[in-house]
């Protein structure tokens, strides 16, 4: 298996601890003709700044709410972006958990059930989180020989 037949596998999409250095996620995606995100949260300090910063990445439409219940809404109807598969990085989540701990988990909440959404759609909905693993799996090995 490569890691483009990994990421198309809907059963095994989710949220996860992303792996350091792991490049071949955007070329795997890219592969799948996935829509793929790298958002960095470094800078990001509160609630509004992490939907702001999740809007603007993800090209939200203008009836984005700016709430939890929005994300989800936004999240569950891609419709603005069709396409057979999402993966999204969070670069530097940990910097973010610092700051407000129970947003962090309260984002990982809704990505968990729009995960669980797309894959009963039969859509990979991946979710890579860097620097935040606690109660996150890590992600599925691709076969190193495949």
């Amino acid at each position: 298996m490569t890691h483009a037949d990994l990421l198309r596998d809907p059963a095994r999409s989710g949220v996860y601890t992303s792996p350091e250095k792991a490049a071949w996620v955007a070329r795997a995606a890219e592969a799948n003709g996935f829509a793929f995100w790298r958002i960095d949260l470094a800078k990001v300090r509160d609630k509004s700044g992490l939907l702001t910063a999740l809007a603007r990445a993800l090209d939200f439409p203008d009836w984005f709410g700016g709430n939890w219940d929005a994300l989800a809404d936004c999240l569950g109807d891609l419709s603005w972006r069709p396409t057979p598969g999402y993966v999204l990085v969070l670069d530097h989540c940990h910097v973010l958990a610092k700051r407000a701990r129970a947003d962090v988990e309260t984002l990982l909440e809704v990505f968990a059930a729009t995960a669980d959404y797309w894959r009963e759609q039969g859509i990979p909905f991946w979710v890579l989180v860097g620097g935040v693993s606690e109660g996150l799996r890590e992600i599925p090995q691709a076969d190193k020989g495949a």
